[in-house]
Parts: structure tokens; C-alpha cells; sequence
């Protein structure tokens, strides 16, 4: 066996993944009832865990392909791949499951979950969410969305050079699938290459106290083109992500 399969092994050998009858780690009830799911896949001794992430997706009803895309990332999870060796993977498949059971942006009772977090709001779905987020305190924050009002991808940063900078591939290889939006004024905002500083109020974010902020930046794809091809570029972008931000804090840590 050469260097390269002895590594290989050892990477998969201290790997633990929760197999389907376990998978469910948390559980969050929606406004009817409907519970929120959490996927999480670790390392093994969890000591070994050096960045925590969180992949949100079907935080709107209407937009499926984050759903898929969650699933499509489940199943490379289980395959042990070394490049999510050190990470702590935790992937949020349906933020609003009764918008998704109508086929609604809005939730059962009518509210756009992604204008209410950290506002103090009463929605159950959205206090599951600001715990979880409160309690793993992720290092990255990953949100998959869709817009019908787009012709190709772009994202929001959180406006810190780093983010700009791991968005940037992660654009780029999503691309293989989609084109990027390189409009000037995308949503309504002032772009540049398909990455957007600006947001919305209330938008999935790390809790406002956290310190060190996360990495934060929401995925969007054009919610015309066709389904696969907007949950392959939505899961490519994650598998980019992780891999541009280790690469950036072994960069760091070589310096």
C-alpha cells in the first residue's frame, strides 16, 4: 500500500457518520408540527474536530434545490470523503417544513422565516434555529437559496475579504452546471462578479454576539433553470467552500 492509501485509510478509519436510523440528532417542531431535521457527520475522537460548519437549505418552501442539494451532500458525507476530514458537517435539510410541504416561500402561518431571526420572534421553527446556532456556534454558515429573478448564480457575503475570496471559486466551479450573474444590480443590490456585501434584515446568520464571527455567505441559483442542475451547483459550491477555507487557514497557519 503506498503513503497515499496508508493516509487515505487512516482519514476514513477515524471517521464517524450517524447511519440512517441515528441520523436525526435534533429535532425543532415547525409552526404545524412538522419537524426540522439535522444531519451531522464528525470526526472521530471529536477532538479531531477543527471547524464546525452549518449548510441551511428549505429555509424557503418554494425552493427545492437546497433540499436536493443538502441530500446530494449527505450522501458524499457518508462516503467518508478525506476532504471533510477535521470538519464537523451539520446540514439543516428543511428550515421550513411546512413551506415546503405547501410549496410556499412563507411558512404555514405566513411569515417569511428569513426576515425573523434575531428580531425576537415567537416562530418555533426560527427559536430551534437561533438555539442551534447559539449553541454549536459554527465557524462557517452556509444558507442554499434560489431566485426566480436571476438568469445565473452570485451570493452574499458578509463583506470581509475572506468571504469574497471563498465565494469566488466557489462561483466558479459551480459554473460547470450554471452560469454566474455578473449584472451590476442583482436583487436589488450592487454586485460585482456575482457577490453581493450588502443584505436583507433578519436573514440565518450567526447569533449577533458571536466572537469570532463566522464565515457567512448565502448560495443563491436561478429558480428557472432546471432543478438538478441548480441542486449540483448549490452542492459543488459547499464541497468548494470547505475546501478554500482550509486551504486559507493552513495558509495562515504557515505564515
Amino acid at each position: 500500500m503506498n503513503e497515499h492509501s496508508s493516509h487515505s485509510s487512516d482519514v476514513v478509519s477515524r471517521w464517524r457518520w450517524n447511519r440512517p436510523q441515528h441520523e436525526i440528532s435534533h429535532e425543532g417542531f415547525s409552526a404545524n408540527g412538522l419537524v426540522v431535521k439535522k444531519w451531522v457527520a464528525q470526526t472521530n475522537p471529536a477532538t479531531d474536530v477543527r471547524w464546525k460548519v452549518g449548510v441551511f437549505a428549505g429555509i424557503h418552501g418554494d425552493e427545492p434545490a437546497g433540499v436536493r442539494a443538502a441530500h446530494i451532500l449527505h450522501r458524499w458525507a457518508t462516503t467518508l470523503p478525506a476532504e471533510l476530514f477535521g470538519y464537523e458537517l451539520h446540514l439543516y435539510p428543511a428550515c421550513n417544513p411546512s413551506g415546503l410541504k405547501e410549496g410556499t416561500r412563507t411558512n404555514q402561518r405566513g411569515f417569511d422565516i428569513n426576515r425573523e431571526f434575531w428580531c425576537g420572534s415567537n416562530l418555533p421553527e426560527v427559536q430551534y434555529i437561533e438555539t442551534e446556532l447559539r449553541q454549536e456556534k459554527y465557524d462557517i454558515i452556509l444558507s442554499l437559496h434560489e431566485d426566480d429573478t436571476s438568469h445565473g448564480l452570485y451570493g452574499f457575503v458578509s463583506g470581509s475579504m475572506l468571504s469574497e475570496n471563498i465565494l469566488r471559486p466557489a462561483l466558479l466551479a459551480a459554473s460547470t452546471y450554471l452560469p454566474i450573474n455578473t449584472d451590476p444590480v442583482i436583487d436589488g443590490f450592487a454586485a460585482r462578479d456575482g457577490m453581493i456585501q450588502d443584505g436583507y434584515h433578519g436573514v440565518l446568520s450567526a447569533p449577533p454576539e458571536q466572537r469570532p464571527r463566522a464565515l457567512e455567505i448565502v448560495f443563491e441559483t436561478p429558480r428557472l433553470a432546471p432543478l438538478n442542475h441548480r441542486a449540483m451547483a448549490s452542492a459543488v459550491a459547499v464541497k468548494t467552500i470547505l475546501k478554500e477555507y482550509r486551504q486559507y487557514q493552513s495558509h495562515q497557519e504557515n505564515l
